[in-house]
């Protein structure tokens, strides 16, 4: 099963997957393929309908169309393989592959993270500054903003890959994972891995924790400006304008902080599960939980399709 390459590391993984039973590989490829389409369909169309609705051009749904965007790529990243996977013998992932998975993995996963705070702060700005709302997020802070995540995310990915590459997997190429992860791989490595978690874990819990703090602060100011205004209707409006942003930011937190803020001699079956909510489950239910809450975002997609009808009919 083992293949070593020329650092005596094992030159493939075998993914064991979500289960291996032989049984649930036909389930589970069905289950995913119509995740993975909903998620495509979905958050293309709250691009499509964001792009060409110049009412939705504000920094909130500047923001939400490149949310969508990155939820595209971050399953792209994943779903595939495993659908692949789920039909395949073998479910072997070479380890240039395997590497490569892992660098957008986790580039992907950190940008959407550093655009919920993003997102977090514009509606701080929206409900508790909103007189200088258009200086304060001008397009030009949008981009900046934007650039920073995509930024700081991929310098964050380079290094955690960096440390995986320096580690020896001589004893098992069996990872127990769906993806090429951080903890499972540490888990199989034959080498010392202290420094690589020392260093993964301090620089980890900083570039994770930074935005999460930016979200808690954002919505405690929120909080305290909302409980100030005096009318019922005025405190529904406010809240909901947060609502669909809170509910995607819990689950997408609330996932990580599950799988990544424990020991890694605990990582079990759960781990994989709760690596679903926040990868597959959460992007595809970005377009539902945006849409089913948002007035404009409805309109916005009303209007593209009647645009869609027309151009069919004519």
């Amino acid at each position: 099963m083992e293949r070593v390459n020329q650092t005596g590391s094992v030159s493939e993984f075998i993914l064991l997957g979500l289960s291996s039973r032989p049984e649930d590989q036909k389930p589970l490829f069905a289950l995913f393929f119509i995740m993975y389409m909903v998620t495509l369909v979905g958050n293309l169309l709250i691009i499509l309908a964001i792009r060409s609705d110049t009412q939705l051009q504000t920094p909130m749904y500047f923001f939400l169309s490149i949310l969508s965007f990155i939820d595209v790529c971050y399953t792209t990243t994943i779903i595939p393989k495993m659908l692949v996977n789920f039909l395949s013998e073998k479910k072997s992932i070479s380890y240039a592959e395997c590497m490569t998975q892992m660098y957008f993995f986790l580039a992907f996963a950190n940008t959407e993270s550093y655009l919920l705070a993003a997102m977090a702060i514009d509606r701080f700005v929206a409900i508790c500054d909103p007189f200088h709302y258009v200086t304060t997020m001008s397009h030009r802070r949008c981009v900046l903003l934007l650039a920073f995540s995509c930024s700081i995310s991929d310098l964050h990915s380079l290094l955690l890959v960096l440390l995986i590459n320096r580690l020896t997997f001589c004893d098992s190429n069996v990872i127990p994972h769906f993806l090429c992860d951080i903890n499972p791989l540490l888990k199989l490595s034959c080498s010392p891995t202290f420094f690589n978690e020392i260093v993964i874990n301090t620089e980890g819990l900083i570039t994770l924790v930074t935005p999460f703090m930016c979200v808690v602060i954002s919505y405690v100011r929120i909080l305290i400006a909302v409980l100030k205004i005096p009318s019922a209707a005025g405190k529904r409006k406010a809240f909901s304008t947060c609502g669909s942003h809170l509910t995607m930011v819990t689950l997408f937190y609330g996932s990580i902080i599950y799988v990544y803020f424990r020991p890694l001699s605990s990582y079990t079956i759960k781990d994989r599960v709760a690596t679903v909510i926040y990868t597959v489950l959460s992007s595809m239910l970005n377009p539902f939980i945006y849409n089913l809450r948002n007035k404009d975002m409805k309109q916005g997609l009303r209007k593209l399709m009647g645009r869609r009808s027309q151009a069919a009919l004519s």
